[in-house]
């Protein structure tokens, strides 16, 4: 384990070494750009060691590191797949980096047009997100529930958890957006759009009330039929009584629907965690 851990160091090093000689006069005259390659290599190799060794925080950096020059290079596709990686070795020690990995990520998928790829990416954000903070609430000492947020040497500040759930649910709105639009070019696709929209206008949901009205009248001028489906008449009442603060009538109108349409596990965590917010924190509607 101390051999790879050298090793990774060191291949660091002389990526940072590569990196600066590329930098110079005679180095952007003479193979500037396979120098930036070959840093690239030392990144990604390193990132394998720090791995092997259990090294996560460094992994991380190390993809991100590769990330970052393979987006310089205009090689998208890669750098994606490096920030994944970096969400990956960061989901075992710093949650907050891990969902800050995953939202790089998504931006690159979305510009790319690969939006199924990045819907994807959104919801491993979303569920890493909700997992982590639905056990911040009422920890006080160590214990095994903390266990998952106590990277960095603390807990997760409550009102940080709540923004960076901000930037995740809106993000999952910006994605699913272009997806249902493409849905409704294909007749055969129309469904899954009324799908899409529905899960969108939970994720805005998920941000604010004003923020989820605005989707849903942009919806419905996208796609008129949606406004008469009992997904857009549910989100519109699930609205009504978040304004008034009607936790019983939130919680009825959710089982009415379910007794028609079942919700799947990612609705039902979705509306959990909108009524929680209600339940332990009105201010942040």
């Amino acid at each position: 384990m101390a051999d790879n851990e050298q090793k990774a160091m060191q291949l660091m090093a002389e990526a940072e070494k590569k990196l600066n000689s590329s930098k110079s006069f005679l180095g952007s005259l003479f193979g500037g750009s396979s120098k930036v390659e070959e840093a690239v290599d030392c990144y990604l190799r390193a990132a394998n060691l720090f791995k092997m060794s259990k090294k996560w925080p460094q992994a991380g950096q190390a993809f991100c590191s590769a990330a970052q020059l393979h987006l310089k290079a205009g090689v998208r596709h890669d750098a994606a797949t490096n920030f994944v990686d970096a969400s990956n070795c960061y989901k075992k020690c710093d949650p907050n980096e891990a969902v800050s990995c995953l939202l790089k990520a998504i931006e690159i998928y979305t510009d790319m047009g690969r939006f199924t790829v990045a819907a994807k990416q959104h919801q491993s954000a979303c569920q890493l997100f909700l997992q982590n903070g639905a056990v911040r609430d009422g920890v006080r000492g160590p214990g095994p529930r903390d266990a998952a947020l106590r990277a960095g040497g603390g807990l997760l500040p409550r009102r940080g958890v709540h923004l960076l759930g901000k930037q995740v649910h809106a993000q999952a709105g910006a994605v699913r957006r272009p997806i249902a639009k493409s849905s409704l070019d294909n007749s055969l696709l129309k469904y899954s759009a009324k799908e899409y929209m529905f899960r969108a206008a939970l994720c805005h949901l998920c941000v604010d009330l004003l923020n989820a009205q605005h989707a849903l009248e942009k919806y419905s001028a996208l796609y008129p039929a949606f406004a008469d489906t009992r997904e857009c008449k549910l989100v519109k009442e699930l609205i009504e009584h978040l304004e008034d603060q009607n936790v019983e009538a939130f919680t009825e109108a959710v089982k009415t629907f379910d007794s028609i349409s079942r919700l799947d596990q990612w609705f039902t965590t979705m509306l959990v965690r909108v009524k929680k917010q209600i339940n332990d924190n009105p201010d942040l509607r």
